[in-house]
């Protein structure tokens, strides 16, 4: 059966065609069958009673520099599409909550994943916080004394926005560090929000493990290890990807998440564990799954799509 599948995502004409998941995640639904339309969050609309999307259909190929072709522009009414990927890159901002609070409108006649609802409530470095016995000393504060604090407790920390994305704005801090009080000022003025401080893993020099779950299932991981004097493995600011296992503390962890990812209807996710700890659950726009395929031959975007198929069909 073929499907009318959208995709609300940042622009496709400047994505990687070997790294962006949500590529792969649309060649594979042409593979399928699958019809596909794309549009941007800031064309996403409201309008008496409807949401409506302004965008153009689209034909997907693995050629660089011609990765896309463009039907015409049209104005859909989002609650006819089958499927609507929620996938534009954070930050996770008023602009992201509020797409979110649109695509609740349609939820119930579309399948929208990940869901909107569960998205907005769980954002990435907040979710992690259900599973305190999983994830190194964290804490979430703005008062610049509470930060001083748990240095003093842990010695040297990582202290990065609570919303923030890529590994932008993370800072490793050592005991002493004299730039603690001018980075917590730069933060508060730039907004009102609250940051994250975890306890260094010197363990991250060797990998921070990406572990890719469908509906729950842990499908395959990534480690992602960072530059020569790099706290941040992010691919965005330099990280290397190399091939990688599940260790039985990971298996642990995956099988304690997948009953919650599973009821919050996050049916592709991606999570963060350096030596056996937790640091994120991300749900937002997890990558990944190029990486995965290229290194284990593990097509998770066939998971990802056996998954949603599966869900349509059972109604």
């Amino acid at each position: 059966m073929s499907f009318y599948v959208a995709l609300q995502m940042d622009p496709i004409e400047d994505v990687s065609i070997l790294g962006d998941s949500t590529f792969r995640i649309g060649l594979e639904a042409e593979a399928r069958g699958h019809r596909l339309f794309q549009y941007t969050p800031d064309q996403l609309r409201y309008d008496e009673g409807r949401v409506i999307a302004k965008g153009r259909p689209i034909t997907l190929r693995r050629e660089e520099g011609k990765h896309v072709s463009f039907g015409d522009w049209a104005e859909v009414d989002v609650a006819e599409f089958d499927v609507i990927w929620l996938r534009q890159d954070p930050p996770f901002d008023m602009a992201y909550v509020t797409s979110t609070h649109l695509l609740d409108r349609v939820r119930q006649q579309t399948l929208v994943v990940n869901d909107p609802f569960w998205v907005r409530n769980s954002p990435e470095k907040l979710m992690v916080l259900d599973f305190p016995d999983l994830t190194p000393p964290t804490m979430i504060a703005r008062d610049p004394a509470a930060f001083k604090e748990f240095r003093a407790r842990h010695g040297e920390i990582i202290v990065k926005p609570l919303y923030g994305n890529g590994g932008a704005g993370v800072f490793h801090l050592k005991p002493g560090d004299p730039n603690l009080s001018s980075l917590l000022e730069t933060f508060a003025s730039i907004n009102r929000e609250p940051m994250i401080a975890q306890k260094y893993l010197p363990a991250v020099v060797k990998g921070d493990k990406r572990i890719i779950l469908v509906d729950g299932e842990p499908v395959g991981a990534i480690n992602r290890v960072p530059q020569e004097g790099e706290a941040r493995s992010n691919m965005h600011v330099g990280g290397r990807a190399e091939k990688v296992g599940l260790t039985d503390r990971e298996h642990e962890i995956c099988a304690r998440l997948k009953p919650v990812l599973r009821e919050k209807g996050l049916l592709f996710t991606g999570i963060d564990v350096i030596d056996g700890w937790l640091t994120e659950i991300n749900v937002t726009s997890p990558t990944g799954i190029q990486e995965l395929e290229r290194f284990d031959g593990v097509n998770a975007a066939e998971a990802i799509w056996i998954a949603i198929e599966r869900k349509l069909a059972a109604g």
